[in-house]
């Protein structure tokens, strides 16, 4: 058995809440589906999901084996007026009280050895608690399916040159932290993934997104006016390239494994 604990550092826009539910169902979903693709029937999945934005409670270190933080608006999800959280504040560079203690929270983590995952917001959140500079992109948006140039650390996890995975964001990792080492990049995002073996393993796009998923942020964004006629077009045209999600997931497998 091994036991993940999922930090839900947001709430779905609502007609992704109501097709795949939060963003802890939508990990477990691709934890599960990327086991099965393994083909490891030695090990199942114990997921517990924890809302910190809501509330600050975090789980005891000794009572998981790995932990994995999700994106969130400031960075990954559509900021409209859809969600109890829209009000609180969602930038990792961010000094309110909930996004500072997760922040501490995840030093203290890292100190216990535990595995740490992070996506997007997540990605950010590590590198900051790592001691690397976060913040606004100068290069814009980055969204929808992206290849990415993989270091050759990369390269060595992930068996290939090129990764491709849905993108939504603005907001950075400037920096490497001291200790890890950077996964690749693309032209608009240096720093697209951190790795410290069997400690650290992040990505800044978004393994658990799918079509459905970065259409509908696509489309709430364009609405609102967030982006542009050319990022939005952009975006939909891409929104349907194949990614690799799951190939990702076995790569948290081995990682939390090994």
């Amino acid at each position: 058995m091994t036991r993940i604990a999922i930090l839900e550092c947001d709430t779905p826009i609502d007609p992704v809440k109501d097709r795949y539910g939060s963003y802890g169902d939508m990990f477990q979903r691709l934890l599960n589906t990327s086991l099965a693709s393994l083909g490891n029937a030695n090990t199942t999945l114990e997921l517990t999901k924890w809302d910190v934005v809501e509330n600050s409670v975090f789980p005891d270190p000794e009572e998981f084996d790995a932990l994995l933080l999700t994106g969130s608006s400031g960075s990954a999800l559509a900021p409209v007026p859809m969600n109890v959280t829209d009000s609180v504040e969602h930038d990792a560079f961010a000094n309110t009280p909930w996004i500072v203690e997760l922040t501490n929270y995840v030093q203290q983590t890292h100190q216990h050895k535990k595995p740490i995952i992070g996506i997007c917001f997540g990605h950010q959140i590590i590198a900051r608690a790592l001691g690397a500079r976060v913040g606004r992109s100068d290069a814009g948006w980055e969204v929808s399916v992206e290849e990415i140039s993989m270091s050759d650390t990369g390269k060595q996890l992930f068996s290939r040159d090129t990764f491709s995975l849905h993108q939504m964001h603005r907001d950075i990792a400037y920096e490497i932290p001291a200790g890890c080492v950077n996964l690749g990049s693309t032209p608009i995002c240096e720093v697209q993934g951190l790795y410290i073996p069997g400690r650290i393993l992040t990505v800044q796009g978004h393994p658990e997104y799918d079509g459905f998923v970065i259409t509908s942020l696509l489309e709430a964004r364009y609405k609102t006016g967030i982006f542009d006629e050319g990022t939005f077009h952009s975006g939909m045209e891409r929104a349907g390239k194949p990614h690799d999600g799951v190939l990702f997931g076995e790569a948290v497998w081995r990682f939390i494994l090994s």
